[in-house]
């Protein structure tokens, strides 16, 4: 499993736009991609928003993010309006806690 972390760092002013924006943007992912094993909206306010999403496999991601995954965050069209910076992207993998 991948773990899939986008980072938008948001204009305070625009914050609770954005969440509402992001929270419906992202609601039908996981009818669209297969290999999306769950997702979930974090928020910091007043300027951070993660998106977290969990992938069954590295194809899986691929379908979504295509091949330039592992560096390049998937930006929705219009999101840049709400955002300070861009988007960053980070990817982690899931650790046994049951000691191997």
């Amino acid at each position: 499993m991948i773990v899939r972390v986008s980072e938008a760092r948001v204009r305070p002013e625009r914050f609770e736009a954005f969440h509402d924006w992001i929270v419906s943007a992202v609601r039908e992912f996981p009818g669209q991609y297969s290999g999306l094993v769950d997702h979930e909206v974090l928020l910091a306010p007043p300027g951070s928003l993660l998106y977290v999403s969990r992938w069954r496999s590295e194809e899986d991601l691929v379908g979504f993010a295509g091949e330039q995954w592992r560096d390049q965050p998937v930006v929705l069209p219009g999101e840049d309006e709400y955002l300070v910076a861009p988007l960053e992207v980070r990817h982690f993998a899931i650790a046994s806690l049951s000691g191997r």
